[in-house]
This record gives structure tokens, C-alpha cells and sequence, in this order.
């Protein structure tokens, strides 16, 4: 991965950020979908987590897949023209504003993050069709108002706006707090936008089992919840059916990568849409 950070031209200063001796959540995720932009450090958990918990790997790919759909959703049947999606992680195949601008050209992609891994591949993602735009902003889901006032110089925050946080606000330990951010978010957001979540659950102990040793890595931890606790995300909206439910079972159709599927994963999701 290192030649891909010098061809993306990132600087000795964003590089010496980069922390190569522990695994990284947004590499071992990468490493699960396909990716290459992971070092020898996130495979090795990759695959000492695949032995523990060989489903976390569904997990990963049906959560990308229910971006597709969601995405698609949004714009097809709710109308949706614009994105914030915090937390976007590393670029590969079917990125938010690739969904997006494929249905509707005009559509604008806001990605957060903060992480210098993500922001070595900026560029990847600051692609846009002309007439549509895609921004990229390195600024911190803990810091929500200025997330929501960086984003309006892309964004029209008097139109709906679908708020996207996928297997993301695990990172924030205590629920409460990630709750109060996921509601501050919101609160800048007018009428009729949505609220697309997805995360891990603590729903297997093959689950819990995988977070424990990934959180022994030494990586960044990540806290598996209760199916309660993710739909307690969404208290005030008026949920999408089918509701908050396993990753495959929302909305499946034959343009995800595999079709509908019955597969069984320890992961739920939701959309919401802001009264």
C-alpha cells in the first residue's frame, strides 16, 4: 500500500500519521471487501478473524450492498438529490456518489472522515459528473455542527438531505453519545431528509467473539450493540419498511452485486426519513 500513498501524492506529513504497526478498521474492512489498500497487518487479523468468525466477511459485503440499495431507494422513490456520508472509509466499487450519479447526474456527495488513510485516497472520491458535485471534508463525526457547516458549502440544507452513517458510530463507545450525535446531525437537517444507518450487532457469539479479538489488536475498538440499541438511532423518524432489519433483508434486488439473498449476517440496518 505504501506505493499507492506516494502515487496519490500524499505528503511526508499525512504519511507519518499513518500508523502501519496495528490494524485499522477502514484497511480491515477493505481487506474484507476486496480491497488492496491494506497492509500485512490488517490481513493477518482479517484472517485470524475469519477463523474465529467467517461470517463477519458477509457482514462487510451485504453492508455495501445495502448502500446500493439504499442510495437507489432514496433517489428513485423518495426523490433524494443530495448526500452526507460520514465515515466513508476507503474508496472501492460502487462509492456513494457512483450510485448516486449514475441514477440521477445532479446528485451532491458530501464524504466525511478524518482518518489520514482515507484522506491519502481524497482524490479517488472527489470525482463528480458535471452536473452533480462531490466534495470531501476532513472533519470529525464527534464534532456534528461543524461537520453540518463545512457540508453547506456543497450542500443545500433548505432541500432533503440523506444523512449516511455506515458501521461507523461502533466506534463511539457509549450509546448515549453516539445517539446525541446522531441527533445533533439531524437537527440541522430540514424536513423530508433521511437517516440511512447500518452497524454490527452483537447478535452471535461468533460476533462478540470477533469484535473481542479486533478490539484486542490494538486497533481503534469497535462496540457491537443490540438490535434496541440500533434502532434507538432512529427515535422521532418515520421508518422506511421494512423497518430496522438484518442487512439482506432490506429492500434486496437484482442489481446488488448478488441478488437477493437469504443469507443470515449480525448486522442491521434502517432508513428514517426526518418529519
Amino acid at each position: 500500500m505504501s506505493d499507492s500513498l506516494s502515487q496519490l501524492g500524499a505528503g511526508a506529513e499525512l504519511r507519518a500519521r499513518i500508523d502501519t504497526s496495528t490494524p485499522h478498521s477502514a484497511r480491515f474492512w477493505n481487506y474484507f471487501v476486496g480491497g488492496k489498500d491494506n497492509y500485512e497487518v490488517d490481513r493477518e487479523i482479517g484472517e485470524q478473524i475469519k477463523g474465529i468468525f467467517p461470517g463477519l466477511v458477509d457482514v462487510a459485503l451485504t453492508s455495501r450492498h445495502f448502500l446500493g440499495r439504499a442510495v437507489r431507494h432514496l433517489i428513485r422513490e423518495e426523490g433524494i438529490r443530495q448526500f452526507l456520508d460520514i465515515g466513508t472509509g476507503l474508496p472501492t466499487a460502487d462509492n456513494t456518489h457512483e450510485v448516486a450519479q449514475r441514477e440521477a447526474p445532479d446528485a451532491r456527495i458530501v464524504y466525511v472522515d478524518n482518518d489520514p488513510i482515507v484522506l491519502t485516497h481524497a482524490n479517488a472520491l472527489l470525482t463528480s459528473t458535471p452536473e452533480g458535485r462531490t466534495a470531501y471534508l476532513d472533519a470529525d463525526l464527534h464534532a456534528p455542527e461543524a461537520v453540518l457547516e463545512a457540508a453547506a458549502g456543497t450542500l443545500d440544507f433548505s432541500r432533503p438531505i440523506a444523512l449516511i452513517i455506515l458501521n461507523t458510530l461502533g466506534h463511539v463507545a457509549d450509546h448515549d453519545q453516539a445517539r446525541d450525535l446522531v441527533r445533533r446531525l439531524l437537527a440541522g437537517l430540514p424536513s423530508g431528509s433521511y437517516l440511512v444507518i447500518s452497524d454490527s450487532t452483537a447478535t452471535s457469539e461468533g460476533m462478540i467473539a470477533a469484535s473481542e479479538a479486533y478490539n484486542a489488536s490494538g486497533a481503534t475498538p469497535y462496540h457491537v450493540r443490540s438490535v434496541e440499541e440500533i434502532a434507538g438511532f432512529f427515535e422521532g423518524l418515520e421508518l422506511v419498511a421494512p423497518g430496522i432489519t438484518q442487512v439482506p433483508s432490506w429492500r434486496p434486488d437484482q442489481e446488488s452485486p448478488t441478488g437477493p439473498t437469504a443469507v443470515s449476517v449480525d448486522a442491521y440496518c434502517g432508513v428514517g426519513r426526518k418529519p
